[in-house]
C-alpha cells in the first residue's frame, strides 16, 4: 500500500483466496493498524475475510505493518499457502492502479469446531510503498548577505541548502532555480551554481549601491518525482555596501596660511571636499596627500565630521631659509577607488566588463589614468628675532692646575641669523660654580680670573664645564648658548696625608699593632706607595711595619705600658714630596684586642653616673633652702617707741612706711655701700643685727656653698 493515501479512498484487497476443507465462521485481526500505532488504518470483514485500509501511512516511519488473523470454526490443512496480496491506489481522482506488493507465507494450525475456539493463526506482513508526499525544505527557508558594491562578477556569495525525505531516486532528488528577483537588476544577473543538494549564488555584470542597495531573490527547490512534484521556496536578501565609485574633489580652502618661523603644530589651511559616496563609510572619508614638502615640514589630517583636511605646521620653519612654501595636495578616499561598466553580454560564462581601481574575474582592467582632485596651497613664513647661532656650541681646552689668572682659555663667537637686523651680540658668563673665568662681552674671550684647582669639589672627572651666553639687542631680545669644557692636568702640588691621627692599640703580652694609611690628592706618578719613618727617640717602643706602601702598621713594644702617647711620623709621597704628622696613641686593657675601644672606655669613664646627678640636684636645694633662711633673718621686727609729745603742742610725723611701726627693714642698695636707715628714735628693746657685705655671716654662707660643692665633686670622681 502507499503511505499517505487521501482519507476519502479505501483501498481493498484485490484478491484473497485459500483452499480449505469448509468454510469459516468469521475473521478478526489484530497488530499494527488496528489496535497498535498507526491505529484504525486497517479492517477485515468478519464475514468474507477481506482486508481494506482506511488512512494513509507514513512510510517514513512504517516500512512494514504486521498484522495477525484468527480463522474461528475452521477446519483447515496444516501447510503453507502463497498469498497473493494488491493494493489499489488512487493516482488521480476516480483513477486507480492495482499493484502486488508482496508475497506473504501463513500458518494455519486446526483444533476442535465444537468448542469454537481458533482453528487456524495466519500472519500477514504488508509492506508500504513510498509516495512523493515530502517537498525538498531549505535549511533555513531565509538567507541575508552583505556584499561590497566592488565585488567582482563570480563570485560565490553566499550558499543555499535544501533536503527532501522521501525514499526513492526521484522523489528525493530536486533543483534549484530562480523565480524572481526584486528590483529588476539594471546590467546585472543573478544566477546559481548547484552540487547535489546545495548550490552557490553568484552574479555577472556589475554592483552599483546607487542604483538598487539590496535585492530580494526568490529561489525554488523542486523535486523529480513521475506523476506530480513537489517544491519549496527561500528568501535571499542581498545587501549592496556603498563602494567608492565616486572620487572627492576639492572645492576650496580656508584660514590665514601664514605662520611664524620656529613655531610647530600650528593649524595653517582647511581644505573643503565633496564626496557623493554615502557620508561617514570608508568610501566616503577622505585622505589627503601633500607634495613639495621635501624637508617634511607639514602634516594633514582629516576632520571626521567635516571630512576637511587640516594642514599643520609639524617642524619649525625659517625665514632665512625661504620666505614662503608651496605645497600641492591631492585628496582620495580610504577604500580604494572602483567602477564597473559592462561591455558585453555572454549567454554562457561571464559578461566582458571594464574595470578601473580593481581587477575582475572576466574582466579589464581600465587603461585610462586615475585623476585626483589636487589643489596648490601657498604658506607664508613671518619673520621673528632668532637667537644668535654660535660657531662652535660645545669646545674643548686643556689647562694645567695652578696656572695663573688672566690665562687665555677660548673664544666664542656667534652671528645672528636674522639677516634684516642689525643687532649687536654682547658675550656673557653663564654657569661657572667656582667663579674662575671671566668672558669678555664684546669678543667672546674666556680667560681665568682665579688658579684653577684640579682637586676643587667643582671639578667633575679632570673637567670643569663654563656656560657662555650671547644674546642680541632684538625685541624680545634672544640668547645662544655654549658650553666650555676646560680639562684640568695634575700637578704634584698636594703631600700625603693620613685618614686618622688619633689610634688606640691594646695592652698585650705580646706585640700589639694599629692601621695607619695614607693617600694623596694627585694622581699618578703624584701619589703612592708612601714611605713611612717614626722620630730615632721612639725605637725600642715603637716601630712602622712594612716603611712603604699605601697602608702600613704601629706596632707597639712590650715595653710600652697604657697610657697617652704622643708620636712623630714622617710620611713621603713618591716623588719625594712629604709631610710629618703628629699621632696621638692610647694603650688600654681591651675586652677584645681585634676591637681596640680605649676612648670610647675612657669617654664612659668620665661621665657623670645618675647618683652623682642626684647627689647634686639636693646639694643645690639645700643651698637653695640656707639662702633662703638667710633672708629672713635679715627682716627681723623691730618695734619703734611712739614718740613723747606732751610736752609740745605739734604734731611730729612718724618715720615709718607703714601704720604700725617698728616694723622696718634694713634694705641693701648695693656690695660695698652702706644700708640707708630711716631715722628712729631709741628703744629700749634691743636693736636687731644688721649685715654688711662682706660681713662674718656672709662669709660663712660661702664657705658652706664652697665646702658643698668640693664634696658633691669627690663623690663624683670616686
Amino acid at each position: 500500500m502507499y503511505d499517505k493515501i487521501p482519507p476519502f479512498t479505501t483501498v481493498l484487497f484485490c484478491s484473497l483466496q485459500l483452499q480449505v476443507e469448509k468454510k469459516f465462521s468469521f475473521f478478526k485481526i489484530h497488530g499494527q493498524g488496528v489496535e497498535l500505532e498507526p491505529k484504525n488504518i486497517l479492517q477485515i470483514n468478519e464475514n468474507t475475510g477481506m482486508l481494506t485500509v482506511h488512512g494513509p501511512v507514513d512510510y517514513e516511519k512504517f516500512r512494514v505493518l504486521k498484522v495477525g488473523r484468527s480463522l474461528h470454526n475452521l477446519h483447515c490443512l496444516n501447510y503453507l499457502l502463497d498469498l497473493s496480496v494488491c493494493v489499489c491506489v488512487p493516482l488521480k481522482a476516480f483513477h486507480y492502479v492495482t499493484i502486488c506488493a508482496i508475497a506473504l507465507q501463513l500458518t494455519f494450525k486446526a483444533y476442535d469446531g465444537e468448542k469454537r475456539e481458533i482453528d487456524t493463526q495466519l500472519g500477514v506482513e504488508i509492506l508500504i510503498i513510498d509516495a512523493n508526499d515530502n517537498p525538498p525544505m531549505f535549511e533555513p527557508d531565509k538567507y541575508e548577505v552583505s556584499i561590497e558594491e566592488s565585488t567582482p562578477q563570480g563570485t560565490e556569495f553566499t550558499t543555499i541548502k535544501a533536503s527532501d525525505d522521501d525514499s526513492t531516486e526521484n522523489n528525493r532528488l530536486f533543483d534549484f532555480k530562480i523565480i524572481s528577483v526584486i528590483p529588476d537588476p539594471f546590467d546585472l544577473e543573478f544566477y546559481l551554481t548547484q552540487f547535489k543538494s546545495t548550490a552557490t549564488v553568484s552574479f555577472k555584470g556589475c554592483l552599483d549601491h546607487e542604483k538598487a542597495d539590496s535585492y530580494i531573490i526568490k529561489v525554488e527547490a523542486k523535486d523529480r518525482g513521475e506523476e506530480f512534484q513537489l517544491s519549496s521556496f527561500a528568501t535571499i536578501i542581498i545587501n549592496i555596501e556603498d563602494g567608492n565609485n565616486h572620487l572627492p574633489v576639492i572645492t576650496g580652502q580656508s584660514g590665514t596660511g601664514r605662520v611664524k618661523e620656529g613655531e610647530e603644530n600650528v593649524l595653517v589651511k582647511r581644505l573643503q571636499v565633496t564626496d557623493r559616496d554615502t557620508k561617514g563609510t570608508s568610501a566616503w572619508r577622505a585622505k589627503y596627500q601633500i607634495k613639495g614638502d621635501e624637508n617634511r615640514n607639514f602634516k594633514i589630517t582629516t576632520d571626521p565630521e567635516t571630512n576637511e583636511g587640516l594642514l599643520y605646521v609639524e617642524k619649525p620653519l625659517d625665514y632665512e631659509e625661504s620666505h614662503e612654501k608651496h605645497l600641492n595636495i591631492s585628496v582620495q578616499n580610504e577604500t580604494p577607488y572602483y567602477s564597473c561598466k559592462v561591455e558585453r553580454r555572454g549567454t554562457t560564462g561571464l559578461w566582458k566588463v571594464d574595470t578601473i581601481g580593481s581587477s575582475a574575474i572576466g574582466g579589464l582592467i581600465g587603461p585610462e589614468t586615475l585623476t585626483l582632485s589636487t589643489t596648490k596651497v601657498t604658506v607664508i613664513v613671518e619673520d621673528v628675532n632668532d637667537p644668535p647661532i654660535f660657531d662652535m656650541t660645545n669646545k674643548h681646552v686643556t689647562v694645567a692646575e695652578n696656572t695663573k689668572a688672566g690665562h687665555y682659555l677660548a673664544t666664542f663667537a656667534a652671528t645672528d641669523p636674522d639677516a634684516s637686523s642689525a643687532s649687536t651680540i654682547v658675550y656673557t658668563k653663564g654657569d661657572d660654580p667656582a667663579d674662575w673665568v671671566r668672558v669678555d662681552p664684546k669678543t667672546g674671550n674666556i680667560t681665568t680670573t682665579k688658579i684653577i684647582d684640579r682637586e676643587s669639589h667643582f671639578v667633575k672627572d679632570n673637567t670643569y664645564k663654563v656656560t657662555t651666553y650671547a644674546a642680541d639687542n632684538g625685541l624680545p631680545p634672544m640668547t645662544g648658548t655654549a658650553t666650555l669644557n676646560i680639562h684640568i692636568t695634575d700637578e704634584n702640588d698636594n703631600v700625603p696625608q693620613l685618614t686618622e691621627t688619633t689610634l688606640d692599640i691594646c695592652k698585650s703580652d705580646g706585640l700589639s699593632q694599629a692601621n695607619i694609611t695614607a693617600f694623596d690628592l694627585d694622581q699618578d706618578p703624584f701619589g703612592g706607595p708612601f714611605s713611612f719613618k717614626l722620630q730615632e727617640k721612639e725605637k725600642g717602643k715603637w716601630k712602622i711595619d712594612p716603611t712603604q706602601g699605601y697602608t702600613t702598621k704601629l706596632v707597639k713594644e712590650r715595653t710600652v705600658h697604657s697610657g697617652e702617647y704622643d708620636l712623630v711620623l714622617k710620611v713621603s709621597g713618591l716623588q719625594g714630596e712629604e709631610a710629618v704628622y703628629n699621632l696621638s696613641v692610647i694603650v688600654c686593657n681591651c675586652v677584645d684586642i681585634t676591637k681596640p675601644n680605649c676612648r670610647i672606655r675612657k669617654a664612659k669613664g668620665s661621665g657623670v653616673g645618675g647618683g652623682a646627678l642626684g647627689i647634686i640636684f639636693l646639694s643645690m636645694l639645700l643651698l637653695s633652702a640656707v639662702l633662703l633662711l638667710m633672708i629672713l633673718l635679715k627682716c627681723k621686727n623691730e618695734h619703734k617707741p611712739m614718740p613723747d609729745d606732751t610736752d609740745s603742742g605739734s604734731g611730729h610725723l612718724i618715720m615709718s612706711n607703714i601704720e604700725k611701726p617698728g616694723t622696718d627693714c634694713t634694705v641693701e642698695l648695693g656690695h660695698g655701700r652702706k644700708d640707708i636707715k630711716l631715722p628712729r628714735r631709741p628703744s629700749k628693746r634691743k636693736p636687731a643685727r644688721v649685715f654688711h657685705s662682706g660681713s662674718s655671716v656672709d662669709q660663712e654662707i660661702s664657705l658652706m656653698q664652697h665646702t658643698m660643692i668640693l664634696k658633691v665633686l669627690q663623690d663624683v670622681r670616686n
